[in-house]
């Protein structure tokens, strides 16, 4: 499965999102406490850009008069119709067996295991200046989709 590199984890940070572009795709990659997400940029329904709909969490009752709200930032609005989806499995929270976004999986990978050409594509690439070297350590992570 191909590997795109989009963003250090410094660049979304939690509960915040970067809309990128692979092979054509609009992809929306999620920080939730840490976790990394990515979704299709396309709301099955209509076709809004879904991305850009609201963050939000479930509640959910045992008994009248008893709410409790839980997985804050996991759920996705569509910004048009207000439909909900799962930003972990793209599945919709009022069809979840036949309504889905695509989800990408995306992971955190440390900067060692890429690629020149992996973080050059996506636009990291040392400039043209040559330079005295001196051992640095970096500690610096990036997000990694796979599509």
């Amino acid at each position: 499965m191909p590997r795109h590199v989009v963003a250090t984890t410094a660049e979304i940070r939690p509960g915040e999102r970067k809309i990128v572009e692979i092979d054509g795709r609009s992809i929306g990659v999620f920080n939730v406490d840490g976790r990394f997400y990515a979704l299709r940029n396309q709301c099955p329904h209509a076709g809004a850009q879904l991305c850009e709909g609201t963050l939000s969490g479930l509640v959910t009752s045992t008994a009248p008069g008893e709410y409790d709200y839980a997985r804050s930032g996991e759920i996705l609005r569509c910004p048009w119709h207000g439909w909900e989806f799962d930003i972990a499995t793209g599945r919709s929270w009022f069809d979840p067996a036949r309504t889905r976004v695509r989800a990408y999986e995306a992971t955190v990978e440390p900067g060692d295991a890429l690629s020149d050409e992996e973080l050059g594509a996506a636009g990291y690439e040392p400039g043209p200046y040559t330079a005295q070297r001196y051992a640095v350590e970096v500690d610096r992570e990036f997000v990694v989709v796979h599509v």
